[in-house]
């Protein structure tokens, strides 16, 4: 329990036991005046009443405060949870962002190691090729020089048995 309730408590349980002990003068009629007309009243009932009233008028404007602090506490909740569900939906869209970005440069990348492939391999394709053309002109070079090689043997071996 809150001091202040624990308070209000105490006080009221002293104005309630003075009353009690005092009900005989609390109730004892007296001359008062209202104003406008002069009325014969216990006193005491009357600042008894009056004690209730305001007690009840702050007891309700208590209740009040509390109601009004609870639905303000409420309407803070459900904008902060509306600001929430705002800030999770914009960090989804910050991740499918990021996703698609990721998927459009592993997409290029893909497509050009593809491309860098094709191109080493038709590099590589046009080596062998001209390596071939080297190695058959190498060849066809090497079968010249021999069959001329030749022609100068058979020619050398006609003029020595010629002579």
């Amino acid at each position: 329990m809150k001091l202040s309730t624990l308070l209000l408590l105490l006080i009221l349980t002293a104005i309630s036991a003075f009353a009690a002990l005092n009900w005989n003068v609390f109730i004892m009629p007296t001359e008062l005046s209202i104003g406008f007309a002069t009325t014969r009243m216990p006193l005491g009932l009357v600042m008894l009443g009056l004690l209730v009233f305001v007690t009840a008028l702050f007891l309700v404007f208590v209740v009040y405060l509390q109601t009004s602090a609870l639905l303000e506490a409420r309407r803070q909740s459900r904008e902060l949870k509306a600001s929430r569900e705002l800030a999770d939906q914009a960090e989804a869209s910050r991740f499918s962002e990021l996703r698609e970005l990721i998927e459009a440069a592993l997409l290029k990348l893909t497509n050009l190691h593809a491309e860098s492939k094709s191109e080493e391999m038709a590099r590589t394709e046009q080596l062998e090729r001209n390596l071939r053309a080297a190695i058959e002109q190498s060849g066809n070079t090497l079968a010249a020089y021999i069959g001329e090689l030749e022609d100068r043997l058979e020619k050398a071996k006609t003029s020595s048995a010629a002579g």
